[in-house]
């Protein structure tokens, strides 16, 4: 369904923002409860696209991290050639 699809996608991306703001975890939870009342669909719609922006999200900083580190080493780490 690609109405619940952006419309959670896009309620995701603005959630994530404010936890990682102010840290406040239990935005995901409410939000989930507020939408589950209304829309079981956008509420798994939300729920996943959560975990799947903030999985990116982590991938995304350990991937600038590891550059970062290759760099300053001036080189690859041990064991990659």
């Amino acid at each position: 369904m690609a109405l619940a699809d952006d419309l959670a996608n896009k309620l995701a991306a603005k959630v994530i923002a404010h936890v990682e703001k102010t840290g406040d975890e239990d935005i995901i939870k409410i939000m989930s409860q507020s939408l589950g009342d209304s829309s079981q669909t956008l509420q798994e719609a939300f729920i996943t696209s959560v975990r799947v922006q903030r999985a990116a999200i982590r991938a995304d900083r350990q991937l600038k991290a590891r550059i970062a580190a290759m760099e300053k080493a001036d080189g690859p780490p041990d064991g990659v050639a």
